[in-house]
Parts: C-alpha cells; sequence; structure tokens
C-alpha cells in the first residue's frame, strides 16, 4: 500500500506546519518505521522555531537526554528574537488588547491609520512589526496567538500582497486549531481574493489554486457539509482544469467526495469522464473502482478493487479520521465508502441482468451470503425497486417491465431505424417532380 501513499505528493502544496498532521497520522498506522518518521519531522523543525518539540523528538529518536549543541544554540536564538520582535510590536499590540480603543477603529483603513498615527504614534513601521511577531508566533507553534495577530493586522494592512500572505497564515493557523467553521470562512475570503486578483502571471495564480485546494482537503473531510464543498470547489472549471494540469493526485478525494455523497450523483458522469482522460497521469484503486465498473463493466475487477479501497482509506491521512467510542473504534468515511460502492455495483448490475443470482451477486459485493441477502431485501425495500427476492431459488427478479441494458440499445437502434426511414421518405417526398423522374 505505500505506493499509493500520497504524502509525498501533497506536502510540496503545504506549509511546513500543516504536514506534522500527517507524519503523526502516519506514525500511528505504523505505515513507516518509526524511526524515519521521527528523522522527517526533525528535518521539519529544523525550518521552524519549535526548537523544544525538536529536540523532545530527538531524545525519543535516539534514546538519549542529551541534544545536539547546534539545537541548544537555536534555541537561545529564538528566544532572543521572540523577545526582540515583542519590544517591537508591543505599542500596537497594547493598542489591540484595550477594547475601548480597538472600539475606535472604523472600516475605513485610511482612518484608522491616520488616527493612530497621529493620537498613538503607531507608523508603518509597527504595523509591520505586528505581522512579523504573528509570524514568529505561528512559526513557534502558537496558532492561537498568530491568528489573533494576523486578523488585526489585515484590518490595518494596505499591501494587497502582504495581506494574502497574511490570509494564508491565519487560515493556516485556523486549520491546525482545527477550527473548521472560521477555517472554510478563511478558506472561502482567500478563493475569491485569489480568482480575482491580478498576478505576476497566469502560472502563479494557477499554483495559488493548487494550493488552495490542498489545504482544502483539512477543512472538507472534517467540517459537517465538506463533501459538498469539495465538489463544489475542485468542479468549477478553472479548479479542475489545474486539478488535470499539475496535480492529478487529487482526483481520489473528489472521487471519494462523490461515491460517498448520495444527493451528488449527478456529478458521476462528469468524474468518470476526467477520469479517463487522466488514467495515464493518475490512478489508485478508488478512481480505478468507478473506471471497472462504469467504463468497462467489469464486476469482478469491481470487487477486486473495492477490496483495495478498503485499505487506500484506512491508509490515507484525509479519509482514514478513525471515531473512537468506549466500546468501538471505526473509520465512518470506509464505512460509508463500502456501502455506496456496493449499491454501485448493484444498481449497474441489475440494469445488465433481469434475473439475478445472490450467491453471485453477494460475491460481487464482498459480503456473505447471507449479509447479500438482508442488504438486498432492505434495499428493494427502501428504494422501492421493481424486483423481488424469491428465496427458494436464491434469485433477484427484475421486473418484465425493466429493460436491461442490451435491451435499451435494440430498442434505440429500432427507433434510430425509423427516424431514419422517415426522414429519408420525407426527403424524396419534399423533393421536386424533375428530380424524382430524374432519379
Amino acid at each position: 500500500m505505500a505506493s499509493y501513499d500520497l504524502t509525498s505528493r501533497i506536502a510540496p502544496h503545504l506549509d511546513r506546519h500543516l504536514v506534522f498532521p500527517l507524519l503523526e497520522f502516519l506514525q500511528e498506522r505504523q505505515f513507516y518505521p518509526d524511526d524515519q518518521i521521527l528523522k522527517a519531522k526533525i528535518e521539519l523543525l529544523s525550518k521552524t522555531n519549535m526548537v523544544d518539540y525538536a529536540m523532545d523528538i530527538h531524545k525519543s529518536l535516539y534514546h538519549t537526554e542529551d541534544v545536539p549543541q547546534d539545537m541548544v544554540d537555536r534555541r537561545v536564538e529564538v528566544v532572543a528574537r521572540l523577545k526582540s520582535l515583542e519590544e517591537s510590536a508591543a505599542p500596537l499590540v497594547g493598542f489591540l488588547q484595550n477594547p475601548s480603543l480597538v472600539q475606535e477603529l472604523r472600516p475605513d483603513k485610511q482612518y484608522n491609520l491616520q488616527m493612530l498615527k497621529d493620537r498613538f504614534q503607531i507608523g508603518a513601521e509597527q504595523i509591520e512589526a505586528l505581522y512579523q511577531y504573528a509570524k514568529f508566533q505561528f512559526e513557534c507553534g502558537n496558532y492561537s496567538g498568530a491568528a489573533d495577530y494576523l486578523y488585526q493586522y489585515r484590518a490595518l494592512c494596505t499591501n494587497s500582497d502582504r495581506s494574502l500572505s497574511a490570509l494564508w497564515g491565519k487560515l493556516a493557523a485556523e486549520i491546525l486549531m482545527q477550527n473548521w467553521d472560521v477555517a472554510l470562512e478563511e478558506l472561502n475570503r482567500l478563493k475569491e481574493i485569489i480568482d480575482s486578483k491580478n498576478f505576476a502571471s497566469p502560472l502563479n495564480q494557477l499554483q495559488n489554486r493548487i494550493w488552495l485546494m490542498h489545504w482544502s482537503l483539512f477543512i472538507f473531510f472534517n467540517h459537517e457539509n465538506g463533501r459538498n464543498g469539495i465538489i463544489d470547489l475542485f468542479f468549477q472549471d478553472r479548479y479542475l482544469n489545474a486539478i488535470q494540469t499539475n496535480a492529478h493526485h487529487l482526483l481520489r478525494y473528489v472521487a471519494t467526495a462523490v461515491i460517498v455523497n448520495k444527493r451528488r450523483r449527478n456529478m458521476l458522469k462528469e468524474l468518470i469522464k476526467v477520469i479517463q482522460q487522466e488514467q495515464h497521469s493518475y490512478r489508485d484503486p478508488i478512481t480505478e473502482f468507478l473506471e471497472c465498473l462504469y467504463v468497462n463493466y467489469d464486476f469482478d475487477g469491481a470487487q477486486k478493487k473495492l477490496r483495495e479501497c478498503e485499505d487506500v482509506i484506512l491508509n490515507d491521512p484525509f479519509l482514514g479520521k478513525q471515531v473512537e467510542d468506549p466500546n468501538f473504534s471505526t473509520v465512518p468515511l470506509r464505512d460509508e465508502f463500502l456501502e455506496n460502492a456496493r449499491l454501485f455495483i448493484f444498481e449497474t448490475y441489475c440494469r445488465i441482468h433481469q434475473c439475478i443470482d445472490i450467491g453471485v451477486l453477494a460475491e460481487k459485493l464482498n459480503l456473505k451470503y447471507e449479509e447479500a441477502e438482508g442488504w438486498i431485501v432492505n434495499l428493494v425495500r427502501n428504494a422501492k425497486l421493481d424486483a423481488k427476492v424469491d428465496s427458494k431459488s436464491g434469485t433477484l427478479v427484475m421486473e418484465p417491465n425493466h429493460l436491461n441494458v442490451y435491451e435499451q440499445i435494440i430498442e434505440n437502434t429500432k427507433q434510430l431505424s425509423m427516424r431514419t426511414y422517415m426522414l429519408a421518405k420525407n426527403v424524396v417526398e419534399s423533393a421536386p417532380p424533375a428530380a424524382q423522374t430524374a432519379r
């Protein structure tokens, strides 16, 4: 299953702090050797200010209480830099921590800047210091403080590029704090800016869209309305083009969202078309399952891929989230995926066959016979299908008014032949007498 791990593809499009949750997941699943994960964490931490965390991991990795001198020196440097930035930002931080003073701010940024300068001697230098202080706090792992300062900075900032950078930081902080509602608001705000901003080049704008989609995975697979959100975003032409240009692996996530979302079945046809177009660039068991079922009508292949899909979901940091209960633990998305995938197999199989052996269908669904029979009975009853279960013969019989695929093709061919005949007849009858005589 290591060949299906997308961490190495996804990580380059994330802030390094957002990579930590992925590594934590892989470590819990014991997907890779523990020392390999720990070394990857230390490598990530070396570019941040989370020195104490790096020291703890080093001790765990090498089973020692000693740490390298460069880590000790780095910690001293971080503390000194934090103190310096805190002093530089102190005038503005003090103002922002006073509720009565903050109430004097208005939506007009120019007014705010002039008021701060005239009454409190706070100018562009202190505002820039607030940004640097917020960024440093983020690098130290203080995501809550960073989010607050970045929000306040954006309310005063007049530089659009710097404001955009602050918004990316705010989004990352909200994701890391798992504030999914706020994170979704920031994501939508960021999308509006990306779609409307004049970037230096189309390539720059494309890269921003690809980053946005990767960051959105944290939100969409945790927010209660995320499965609609990912479909709405990823199927927009500009974002779908970005996936097909430089992020083919994101097809796994939009395919999963479509499969588990019963209300968005209308997107299945478009999804299949994209999967076929990109099959030489990207494929995994989830995309191959849909291809087997809806392109090749290969039920044995779909059955095999369904078993692989379960492993892919369980070992994917975004899809394999466990829910712990005092009596059991489960992966909700895995359960929903298998349920809906079996429904896809069942519906497609029924469109092709009129009399179905339940034992054969149970095999296609990866279920025991008794489980398959109960599942089919409930499905027929709830969906009000034109079918009945014959328990004696162990078959599911579709009603006569149900045309299978082959009959539909024959019927459509007959209708096409009749329409062609009538069209030819009308052309001949409407032709001038001379043309008919010449013929």
